[in-house]
Formats: C-alpha cells, structure tokens, sequence
C-alpha cells in the first residue's frame, strides 16, 4: 500500500504562467499569474485584494502553443498578501467549473 502524506484529491502542478480573471458581475478584466494548479482549484498572485467567496472567471495562458487556454469559473477560498511582495495577493480557489 502507498503511504501518501499529500491527501488532496487532485495533484498539485507548480506552473508560473500568466492567466487574465474577471471579477463575476463586474465589467472589465486583469492580469494574474498562476502559481499551481490542481484538477480541484489554482493559486494565483493578483495586485488586488479580492474576498472569500467571490467567483472569478478565469482563462489561463500556457506559453506554449500547444496546450490551449484553459476557461475556468472559481470561488475565492482565501486571499493573503505575498510576504516580500508589495501589492501581490495570493487567492487560492475552488475550481467551480470548467469552461468551454
């Protein structure tokens, strides 16, 4: 039997790719880099505070041609500032649906 001391659901990818998210229900859009991404959430560092359970559309930017965008709807689990990071905030949420 494996001994797993990771007990999420879905592995963790450590990635460093730029993505675009949108707040729902408000107009406009803004940068953000993905940190990790799992089949059950992403982290992002974003130059805004955003709250708990706000829900983000998202569509993540691969920076390689081969892989596509991903389009995701989130839900905002925590945001905490980047210690060493003036005005970065890392969100982590809860993958709510993926998008077409």
């Amino acid at each position: 039997m494996l001994d797993r001391a990771e007990k999420r659901n879905f592995p963790r990818m450590d990635i460093e790719c730029p993505a675009r998210f949108a707040i729902e229900g408000q107009p406009g859009s803004a940068g953000a880099i993905v940190k990790n991404l799992s089949g059950g959430g992403v982290l992002m560092w974003l130059e805004q505070a955003v709250s708990p359970d706000t829900v983000l559309a998202i569509e993540v930017q691969p920076p390689s041609d081969i892989t596509p965008p991903m389009k995701a709807r989130v839900k905002v689990l925590r945001c905490t500032p980047v210690e060493g990071a003036e005005g970065q905030f890392a969100v982590a949420c809860a993958m709510e649906q993926i998008l077409g």
